[in-house]
């Protein structure tokens, strides 16, 4: 089993990279005065749906990309660590499918930001995790459910959402939806305890083994019958009898050698 779960490079260092280069492209808007927000996604225009590809990477101010900063590297380092196999299908189908989510529902504003990816990525984390049933992979989803569990109420319309500073919900619905639906289309290998005593097989009956036959049914050890209890000691002996009468013979020891002569 431990070998799924393996310490790499890329654990550091692919959420560093991706995050790093939202930063760059942060510098790049500031250093020369771009302005990328139209590039984001516009919902139900043509023009729009550049911001499938594109609108993860662009943030509106430093506020914005530091609060999607934290969250993307706890998660993609999780997901690259737990789901190697899986973790570059779901950023790349996350971006998409949940951009493309946030294109049909999305208010008539630019939609930007990697928000919708860091619900892609809590989503798939969450819902894989229980779906293995194994324990560190539950153990994990509980951990960014409590981590990050306040993330849901933001997939709602709300006044505090919807005001002059708002919030994109939709991206965050599409991207909730997205990871939950990636992790019913990647499977992951079954996990299985590594079998290593008899009483660990599913097939496996106590009342034939010797050990459990000293223990009643309230768990209590007892003695087991003198009969079966010697039977047992006989399986034991360094020795045998029988009755077969043994002759021995005598044979003087000499060498076969010649005398000196004198």
């Amino acid at each position: 089993m431990e070998k799924h779960f393996k310490f790499t490079t890329s654990v550091i260092a692919l959420p560093l990279f991706f995050v790093v280069f939202l930063w760059f492209v942060f510098w790049l808007e500031i250093r020369f005065g771009f302005d990328f927000i139209e590039n984001g996604i516009y919902p139900r225009t043509f023009s729009g749906l550049q911001g499938v590809l594109f609108s993860p990477f662009i943030h509106a101010d430093v506020e914005h990309l530091y609060n999607n900063s934290i969250p993307l590297l706890i998660l993609l380092a999780a997901l690259q660590f737990f789901y190697a196999e899986q973790a570059m299908k779901v950023i790349g189908y996350g971006i998409v499918v949940s951009g493309c989510i946030t294109w049909i529902i999305g208010r008539d504003n630019y939609h930007i930001g990697a928000s919708s990816l860091i619900y892609v990525l809590f989503s798939f984390v969450f819902f894989k995790g229980l779906q293995t049933k194994y324990n560190r992979l539950v153990a994990l989803s509980l951990a960014v459910i409590v981590v990050y569990g306040g993330l849901v109420w933001y997939v709602f319309p709300s006044p505090e959402i919807t005001g002059n500073k708002a919030i994109s919900w939709e991206g965050h619905l599409g991207g909730l939806l997205t990871g939950f639906f990636l992790s019913l289309v990647y499977k992951t290998p079954e996990y299985k305890k590594v079998i290593k005593y008899d009483w660990e097989h599913p097939d496996f009956d106590a009342s034939e083994d010797k050990f459990m036959q000293r223990f009643d049914d309230n768990g209590n050890f007892v003695n087991i019958p003198k009969s079966e209890e010697f039977e047992e000691q006989q399986g034991f002996l360094s020795y045998y009898t029988v009755n077969v009468p043994v002759n021995y013979e005598i044979v003087l020891n000499e060498k076969n050698e010649s005398k000196p002569e004198f």
